[in-house]
């Protein structure tokens, strides 16, 4: 699976009413819950993930799932994304990608 599958399939349930169940499971003292955003993003972090996507390279799509900690970083900061937020979305896709292979 791609990059930009693993992101369609994840924005599939953007703002879905049963994720958002699930989210509220998730919310920590702030009432942010962003370990669940792989089952339901909101659109503010399916927004920030679609610029970090549409920016990168196709070398860096290619490897997505190998992405060293500093180059996400760079990542966000370019797309002008949160950076808790890209490093969670790379996380879930290298772990769906170890769980597939």
């Amino acid at each position: 699976m791609t990059i930009e599958q693993y992101l369609e399939q994840m924005a599939l349930f953007c703002e879905d009413a049963f994720g958002r169940v699930i989210r509220q499971q998730f919310e920590g003292m702030d009432g942010a819950s962003e370990l669940a955003m792989l089952v339901c993003p909101t659109r503010e972090e399916l927004g920030q993930i679609r610029k970090v996507v549409a920016i990168m390279t196709e070398q860096e799509k290619a490897s997505a799932a190998e992405l060293t900690d500093q180059q996400i970083q760079r990542l966000a900061m370019d797309a002008g994304a949160d950076p808790a937020v890209v490093a969670i979305f790379f996380n879930g896709y290298a772990l769906h990608c170890k769980r597939v292979s």
